[in-house]
């Protein structure tokens, strides 16, 4: 089989294709990426030798690029989008065009090629916020209320994949996950900021009164719940994909990590709040473990352990990364 996978120098795009790989050795994949902030080669320096890896630079608004990266292709694995909430704030715009242009680009012509699976990633973020002290979680039946500029691209995509699988035919599955930890995350995000700011001796800024509730998701978790979407999944279904956690809020976050570092609470730093900051995320993933049979197996405190020494020993990687991303914070107070 032969496999597209967009944003593969990203994150998850990078960690997912790594997973591939040694899953599923007789597949070949192509990895279509502009390499943007998020984007990096060093990313998937361990396996860009891989006889059966292919990468491609590129734009996924282009559709002359993307009919080349879609020649002979079986499946689409759509990771690639603008994905940092703050960025979209301070320009919405190109939210917009890469997460549902860009998606419609790649929708054509995996119609045209007549792809066996088309699997669309996105997020818990488009189903907007759910009360602090509340028990309920998002299901695939939660109505969409996205708040920010990339929940709202996100969502846009989402209702745009549906739409290409009810009127056109074509076999898509999506998955909305948690928010992801792990290897190979750009310095920017909350997580791996933190870890890099405390490597440094730097204070870590927590919004508002960090109380913010998120669910964590190991990204090896995640890699594998799409393995078993695409595989299988029934076309035009939805799977949620979340973590291991209940309610831990991002002011406990920033202390466990501290204390597995070996530091104190002098490093937190409350900064203003970010505009229209959801509440709280929490995502019931028991139809997905029904339908799919699948369920998380990392706790959060052993891989967050194993989270901060990958970026201990892989100071090589992050540290190229580090200035643009607080130039980025800077750039926005």
């Amino acid at each position: 089989m032969k496999i597209l996978v967009t944003g593969g120098a990203g994150f998850i795009g990078s960690n997912f294709i790594r997973y591939w790989l040694k899953e599923n050795q007789n597949d070949k994949v192509v990895n279509l990426d502009k390499l943007t902030y998020a984007g990096h080669l060093s990313s998937t320096k361990d396996f860009s030798k891989n006889k059966n890896y292919k990468f491609i630079k590129g734009d996924i608004c282009d559709p002359k690029v993307v009919k080349k990266a879609m020649k002979g292709v079986d499946m689409v694995v759509h990771f690639a989008a603008e994905s940092h909430v703050d960025r979209s704030i301070a320009d919405p715009k190109v939210f917009i065009t890469t997460n549902v242009l860009g998606t419609h680009v790649l929708l054509e012509e995996a119609l045209k090629v007549k792809v066996k699976r088309f699997h669309h990633i996105s997020t818990d973020e488009v189903f907007g916020t759910l009360s602090l002290n509340g028990k309920e979680k998002f299901t695939v039946d939660t109505n969409y209320d996205p708040r920010s500029p990339y929940s709202s691209s996100k969502a846009s995509s989402d209702h745009l994949v549906r739409a290409y699988f009810h009127t056109f035919g074509l076999p898509i599955t999506i998955t909305n996950c948690a928010n992801n930890y792990g290897p190979f995350q750009d310095p920017e995000k909350f997580i791996t900021r933190m870890i890099t700011n405390i490597i440094d001796g730097q204070p870590i800024p927590i919004y508002g009164d960090g109380k913010y509730v998120r669910d964590w998701l190991y990204v090896e978790d995640h890699c594998r719940a799409i393995e078993l979407a695409v595989k299988k999944g029934t076309p035009g279904e939805t799977y949620l994909v979340g973590g291991l956690t209940e309610d831990v809020n991002n002011l406990k976050i920033a202390n466990l990590i501290l204390k597995i570092m070996g530091k104190d609470s002098s490093f937190i730093k409350f900064v203003k709040d970010r505009p229209g900051h959801d509440r709280r995320y929490a995502i019931d993933w028991s139809q997905t473990k029904n339908q799919l049979g699948w369920s998380p197996k990392h706790q959060l405190e052993d891989y967050l352990e194993t989270t901060i020494k990958w970026y201990q020993d892989n100071q090589w990687w992050w540290r190229p990364l580090k200035a643009t991303a607080e130039n980025f914070y800077k750039s926005t107070k």
